[in-house]
């Protein structure tokens, strides 16, 4: 770590986590549920089937996931748009969520949210918010809502490094770390910004720094690496639970996909992003370190994709059978 690294997280706590085989396995597994999912997902609004925008997640998986596992009962978590996998890995029904997707009435918001707009109480998941940045403040205040009632609770925020230049994002910054908010700002940094690349759009693109005048420590942290991340993660918590204020981690990770179903991604090569599939993908890395650590066999791995793939099945025939919302249904949860 460097030298302007270490001043950036300085008074944090830099023991390392290490999650043992069955945490391993299940982060293997869980990652592999998100990427059969949205690969589906995307196979479905091909067939038009899906209507509006569809963010997927495909090349991100460990972000989440890492992040997730470092949670407890109480703590809370609020995403941007591109959240099927955050909404996954808070273990909502993939039938619920497949539902929904299809506008059906079986889905989390009753068919009428779609891609960018479910939610879920007992998962303690806020959203799935279309306007770029609007979470933040919402992830802000679920987070002073914790400390005023002494829940005990942290809140998880995820954004973009697009949503990073927002200016509501700097207001919450101050706020949290003024009133010592539990909050955990993950800024999931996957290079381009919709079409625009971060070094053309960000005049600081090091995102973990983006707090120091706020006096909020930040860490940048490999979000291709689940076990790295899940380390940072756990570090982050509990710096947050202990009444210390908020932290920022800069997950640098990496879209396969467009940045929506619509978006051809004629802004960078083939080449590069076929780089980062065979040398950093978060799937076939951990694939590779259980096999290799005597975890799981490479058998073991192709039946654990067998079993998601027919999880994964299930939910999008479950999805196709529902039936679409009552005409009645445009005049519930309203509020006028």
């Amino acid at each position: 770590m460097s030298e302007a690294k270490k001043a950036v997280v300085t008074g944090v706590n830099n023991a390392v986590a290490t999650p043992n085989s069955v945490s391993l396995k299940t982060f293997y597994s869980d990652m592999l549920l998100i990427r059969r999912f949205e690969e589906r997902a995307g196979q479905l609004y091909g067939m038009g089937l899906i209507g509006g925008f569809c963010h997927l997640y495909i090349g991100q998986e460990a972000v989440v996931v890492g992040m997730q596992a470092n949670i407890a009962p109480q703590d809370q978590i609020i995403t941007a748009y591109r959240d099927h996998g955050h909404m996954l890995a808070c273990g909502m029904d993939p039938k619920g969520v497949m539902a929904e997707l299809t506008g059906r009435s079986t889905g989390y918001s009753k068919g009428k949210g779609g891609s960018m707009h479910m939610f879920s109480s007992e998962k303690h998941f806020f959203g799935g918010h279309g306007i770029v940045g609007a979470q933040i403040p919402l992830g802000t205040g679920l987070a002073f809502a914790d400390k005023y009632r002494n829940t005990g609770g942290v809140t998880l925020t995820y954004l973009g490094d697009g949503a990073a230049n927002q200016g509501q994002v700097y207001e919450s910054f101050n706020m949290a770390q003024l009133w010592k908010l539990p909050v955990v700002y993950i800024i999931e940094n996957n290079q381009y910004a919709m079409g625009t690349s971060v070094d053309r759009s960000s005049a600081q693109t090091q995102f973990y720094k983006r707090g120091v005048s706020f006096n909020i420590p930040g860490e940048e942290v490999d979000g291709m690496d689940v076990e790295a991340v899940y380390a940072a993660g756990r570090k982050a918590v509990e710096y947050c639970r202990s009444g210390n204020g908020p932290m920022i981690l800069e997950m640098k990770t990496y879209r396969y996909r467009g940045h929506s179903m619509s978006d051809p991604a004629k802004y960078r090569t083939r080449e590069e992003v076929q780089t980062v599939r065979e040398k950093r993908d978060p799937i076939e890395h951990l694939g590779q370190k259980l096999v290799s650590r005597g975890i799981a066999t490479e058998d073991e791995l192709k039946a654990m994709d067998k079993d998601i793939r027919l999880v994964v099945n299930t939910a999008a025939e479950f999805a196709i059978e529902s039936p679409e919302p009552d005409l009645a249904e445009l005049f519930t949860d309203v509020i006028a």
